[in-house]
């Protein structure tokens, strides 16, 4: 069973409170800025015509959320399972603290995407942005796998200060270009294949969803940025 909700003009707290309400899975269309969309549920997916507000699907345990269309920031705020697709780009502090599932943005995400995302046994938050970020990607990441594409970009697809503070976790940057300069925090190397098959069904998924050449894509080149061993701060966290 389906609840279809007609979201123009609707106050958030009441969107909020028939999404909580529904038995089922959820269509909401005519979307525009509602904030906290998703927040918490787990077990029904979601899916959105137009561009959802702040914190879409913060907290989210399970299930999953599809837009079709643009998302703004604190997409995913300490997100703990489930998954997130979007059709269009996101804001900024895509999956701050995020702790488990994945996110699968089609187009480019804001500043500080990943930043402090973390991971404990077998959950390892994963985020796949196809386009291009701003600065201070992956800043304090304690764990967790951060995939960007530069789909449709000829520079490095990623702003300045990328894994600031990294202490554990990878990044992986799909560019024939050469790396800016890196905090000291981290190391960076062509990614091998060892480290390929880390995202290979990460990629594999994000190219179904928005109807790409999984295998394609990971015959590029990508760049493997990890925490610097030297890190005097990286035995103070744990990754696994």
């Amino acid at each position: 069973m389906r609840t279809d909700i007609m979201a123009n003009g609707m106050d958030f707290k009441e969107l909020n409170d028939r999404v909580r309400a529904a038995s089922g899975d959820v269509r909401i269309e005519g979307c525009c800025g509602q904030r906290f969309i998703g927040s918490g549920i787990s077990g029904k997916s979601l899916t959105i015509d137009g561009t959802p507000g702040n914190a879409l699907g913060a907290y989210l345990d399970g299930g999953s959320i599809e837009v079709h269309g643009n998302v703004q920031d604190a997409v995913g705020d300490t997100m703990n399972d489930g998954e997130i697709i979007v059709h269009g780009s996101a804001g900024d502090a895509l999956g701050y603290a995020m702790r488990g599932g994945a996110i699968y943005i089609r187009d480019d995400a804001g500043y500080r995407a990943g930043i402090h995302m973390k991971e404990y046994k077998a959950k390892k938050p994963v985020i796949v942005i196809g386009g291009r970020t701003g600065s201070f990607l992956g800043e304090y990441l304690a764990g967790g796998l951060i995939v960007v594409l530069g789909l449709g970009s000829d520079d490095v697809p990623v702003g300045n200060f990328t894994g600031t503070g990294m202490h554990a976790g990878k990044i992986f940057i799909r560019t024939d270009a050469k790396l800016p300069p890196l905090p000291e925090q981290v190391v960076a190397d062509v990614a091998g294949e060892a480290d390929l098959g880390e995202i290979a069904s990460h990629i594999t998924k994000f190219a179904k969803c928005f109807g790409m050449d999984g295998e394609r894509l990971l015959k590029d080149r990508y760049y493997v940025l990890k925490p610097n061993a030297k890190n005097p701060y990286h035995q103070l966290y744990t990754a696994n």
